[in-house]
């Protein structure tokens, strides 16, 4: 009878992976506690017990609670999947009114999935510098987005009278958490009525209604 073949080891990628599964349990951890109690009372030694790891557990993959924040940060906008705007946004077929749509889309994502944690950092960065700092940096990172965008679009696209200060200014007011939130939690839209909002009063408001339009 030939001998059994001996099972494969991979004990490299059995830590590497029990190394990732211990991050996104510290990271869901402290997601949790920081959304029911607060940023501010929520210590190191609370997600490391909520997580079941040691606290020094926490400080070796984070280094310190500012660290952890940073991360779910870079996690909200991962959880909105960037890449699918980016390919609409890059789609040849799309004219502006579709570039804005895939953004609405981005952005409906990103409130819907990580909206806790954006609202989360926000006010605690009124106290944190460091939380202030990450709130900021999206923002610009954001405005910076909208700017290359509406930059790419035909002379003629927007609106007349209308510059592209203003109307990058115009789609952050229009689409933030604070919108996203009063529609969701005070007039109990849902996600989809909120993105189908924004689909149709973004074009209204910053693109010219004569622009020329792209042929079939």
């Amino acid at each position: 009878m030939p001998d059994e073949p001996k099972k494969r080891r991979y004990d490299s990628l059995r830590r590497e992976t029990q190394a990732l599964e211990t991050r996104a349990e510290i990271a869901r951890a402290a997601r949790r506690l920081f959304v029911a109690q607060g940023w501010a009372v929520t210590t190191v030694r609370d997600v490391a017990r909520e997580a079941g790891v040691s606290a020094p557990t926490v400080y070796a993959t984070y280094k310190n609670k500012t660290g952890l924040t940073r991360a779910l940060a870079d996690a909200a906008d991962l959880s909105a999947d960037p890449a699918q705007m980016l390919a609409e946004l890059e789609d040849p077929a799309a004219d502006p009114a579709d570039q804005l749509a895939a953004m609405a889309s981005f952005d409906r994502r990103l409130y819907e999935r990580a909206g806790d944690i954006i609202a989360l950092i926000r006010d605690a960065g009124r106290s944190e510098p460091e939380l202030a700092a990450i709130y900021t940096n999206g923002r610009r990172a954001a405005d910076e987005n909208r700017r290359q965008v509406f930059e790419s679009w035909p002379h003629g696209s927007l609106r007349d009278g209308l510059d592209l200060r203003t109307a990058i200014d115009i789609y952050a007011a229009m689409c933030n958490i604070d919108a996203y939130s009063t529609f969701i939690n005070e007039r109990r839209w849902t996600p989809d009525q909120v993105e189908q909002w924004w689909r149709a009063a973004l074009p209204r408001e910053l693109l010219d209604p004569d622009r020329p339009r792209p042929q079939p």
